[in-house]
């Protein structure tokens, strides 16, 4: 056993000596855009078998400035527009790809009637051929899909016809019928689904009284209202909201204050509050959007300079962040601002920016990478079981 011990550590050991010493981890793919009006593009999913999609973006803002798009991993362009639901939608986004190809996001109209800006969730026709699918709301106006499952179930948020704004957790009805339920407790005021993992589990956020009073909240399916209050981090720390949930039911995303300060943050499922503050990476803020089943954790933080970074985070909390910027050829031209997804392959997807503008990226580890990723994942089980 101790052997195995000694011989674990020199692999670890090795491994970090690469890192440090600046060795390329990751290859990194420039995916384009859609070109034309759409020159810029973010990517926000990455499926298990490699599906990418997020949105292409015009340089000037309203009346026309997104689109849907499904992005060519291979960074050859092949890029697909995903559309919008005709009828005067010109805007639209691509929030999540399942395994299954399905794809989930909104679309967006502006009204110069009565100046109101309307979104509505959607669920997108992968081929691009507009046969898109308009998922209502719970009788307000506007509504957003953010996550879709292997099962094919939604969840997001839409306006509970009450009044402007005040929008509820939401499992959608994924064949555009309109049975779609409201998660929120009795007791909310206003709520949010981010994301559903395969078992059904629903992360996101709610609010008793106002948006001061947020929390990162764990919603029962079934739409009853037996939703957990995943709580905080301590401190000065007195809003929270949950990003992501892998098919184990760890949870992640982060703790702000009230001075606008923020944590990435590992939470307890059960709600006891046992929640692990992330770090940041020598700055004030810090947020975690995404976990896979290895418990490998990405997102964003802030330098000492305020800037904000692609981050690696460490699972133990110990603060041992990684800056992906340190991780890529520095000869590449990029600076990797966002990173929003990691598939089970340790694929990144996100935004960056490089001598063409502002562009999604694709990380793909190298071999070395992988294990070093692989032997965090067996910290991180190791500490949680």
């Amino acid at each position: 056993m101790r052997r195995k011990t000694q011989v674990l550590l020199f692999v670890i050991i090795l491994c970090l000596s690469a890192v440090l010493k600046g060795e390329v981890s990751y290859k990194v793919i420039d995916l384009g855009s859609l070109g034309g009006s759409w020159p810029n593009s973010v990517a926000y999913s990455v499926s298990d078998n490699g599906q990418i999609v997020g949105k292409s973006q015009a340089s000037s803002s309203y009346p026309r400035y997104e689109r849907a798009t499904i992005f060519d991993p291979r960074g050859s362009g092949s890029n697909i527009d995903l559309g919008t639901l005709g009828d005067g939608w010109y805007n639209s986004c691509a929030n999540f790809v399942n395994n299954k190809g399905q794809v989930v996001g909104y679309v967006h109209r502006y009204s110069n009637v009565d100046q109101v800006d309307y979104w509505r969730a959607a669920m997108f026709d992968p081929t691009g051929g507009g046969n898109n699918i308009d998922l209502g709301t719970l009788g307000g106006a506007r509504s957003e899909a953010r996550s879709i499952n292997d099962r094919g179930q939604i969840v997001g948020n839409a306006e509970d016809g009450s009044g402007p704004g005040k929008f509820q957790a939401t499992l959608f009805d994924p064949t555009g019928a309109g049975n779609n339920i409201n998660l929120r407790a009795p007791d909310n005021t206003w709520s949010l689904a981010n994301c559903i993992n395969e078992k059904g589990q629903i992360v996101g956020w709610s609010s008793r009284y106002s948006n001061a009073n947020m929390h990162a909240t764990l919603f029962d399916p079934t739409g009853n209202g037996n939703n957990i209050d995943l709580g905080l981090i301590g401190g000065d720390y007195n809003r929270s909201w949950a990003y992501s949930i892998n098919n184990l039911g760890q949870i992640v995303g982060n703790c702000g204050n009230d001075m606008g300060y923020s944590r990435a943050t590992l939470f307890d499922p059960t709600g006891h509050g046992n929640n692990l503050n992330l770090g940041v990476l020598g700055g004030r803020w810090s947020y975690a959007t995404s976990i896979n089943d290895k418990g490998q954790i990405v997102g964003y933080a802030s330098d000492s300079s305020g800037q904000y970074r692609a981050t690696l985070f460490d699972p133990t909390g110990n603060g041992n962040n990684v800056d992906l910027n340190t991780l890529i050829n520095p000869s590449s031209g990029w600076f990797l601002y966002q990173a929003w997804s990691i598939n089970e392959q340790g694929w990144i997807v996100g935004s960056g920016v490089n001598s063409d503008g502002a562009h999604a990226f694709l990380l793909t580890p190298e071999p070395a990478t992988l294990l070093l990723l692989g032997l965090g994942a067996v910290i991180l089980r190791r500490k949680c079981s």
